[in-house]
């Protein structure tokens, strides 16, 4: 099985090459998994090679508008699919209550930005709800973020931080789960 590598976009952005696709785990398209926000965690299955992962920073600096952190998230995308050969399937944590009204609001906004994406391009698009993806890691519907990032760990991979986790649990729920019902 080859290593793969992402080359990856300027500012913000983190990486690594994770443990490779189980013989049984289903074949086929690269899927790319999102844990949506300002740092948005990604994992991404890229056909038998194995999975890549990492964390991408949207935040704007303090002499650009609110809308400049999307423009770079589409400009990211692009990146993706142009460095992954064509992304076949997305799927996304799908969060339906927010801490506050800004996290809503920029969730809301890289949603509306995502499915718009995948529409232009005619990629196949899924959320997935956090307890969902939590039950399917750990076994409890409402896990922290440590036992995420632990059990995450406890598989072989090496995220940075809960965001790069959940991407993976995700990913890893799309693969083995074959995306099917919670």
């Amino acid at each position: 099985m080859a290593s793969t590598t992402l080359s990856m976009p300027a500012g913000g952005a983190t990486g690594t090459l994770a443990a490779p696709v189980a013989d049984g785990a289903a074949r086929g398209a690269t899927i790319l998994a999102l844990d949506l926000g300002t740092t948005t965690g990604w994992a991404v299955r890229l056909g038998e090679d194995g999975i890549t992962s990492g964390t991408m920073t949207f935040r704007p600096s303090r002499f650009e508008g609110g809308g400049m952190r999307f423009l770079r998230f589409r400009g990211w995308l692009d990146e993706m699919q142009r460095v992954t050969d064509g992304i076949g399937r997305v799927v996304f944590e799908e969060v339906r209550a927010h801490a506050g009204t800004d996290a809503a609001h920029i969730y809301g906004g890289f949603l509306a930005h995502l499915s718009a994406w995948c529409e232009e391009r005619s990629v196949a698009y899924e959320g997935v709800p956090v307890a969902t993806i939590k039950r399917f890691a750990t076994g409890r519907g409402n896990a922290d973020k440590a036992a995420m990032v632990a059990v995450i760990r406890a598989r072989g991979f090496a995220p940075t931080d809960d965001n790069e986790a959940d991407a993976i649990a995700l990913l890893l729920w799309a693969i083995e789960a074959g995306g099917g019902v919670a």
